[in-house]
């Protein structure tokens, strides 16, 4: 059962869900905790920019990944039409969470 977002089994986490949880549990006040959220995503965000990787031992990697120009098809018209190559980020999540993961869908 999860701790924040009122342990639901349906909708998604968000900042302020975390930001909320962080005023709760460290006592900092809304204005520190929705900070220190925003600080987090803002770091792996200028990290992902820099291209780096974003290791986060326990849960996952976030990578950049560069996707090659590939044909593509206009599904109203069936026209060939050309999907430009571009850069991506990709999770990867680690064995921890894969495990987790895993033990709970199998409950």
């Amino acid at each position: 059962m999860r701790l924040l977002h009122g342990g639901g089994l349906m909708g998604a986490l968000t900042k302020a869900e975390l930001a909320e949880h962080l005023h709760t549990e460290l006592a900092l006040s809304k204005r520190e905790a929705k900070a220190m959220v925003e600080a987090f995503f803002e770091e792996i965000r200028a990290c992902l920019r820099e291209n780096e990787q974003v290791k986060l031992s326990g849960f996952g990697n976030f990578e950049l990944r560069d996707k090659r120009e590939r044909p593509g098809r206009n599904p109203k018209t069936g026209e060939e039409i050309p999907i430009s190559a571009r850069r991506v980020v990709t999770f990867r999540p680690g064995q921890k969470l894969k495990q987790q993961v895993e033990r709970y869908t199998s409950s």
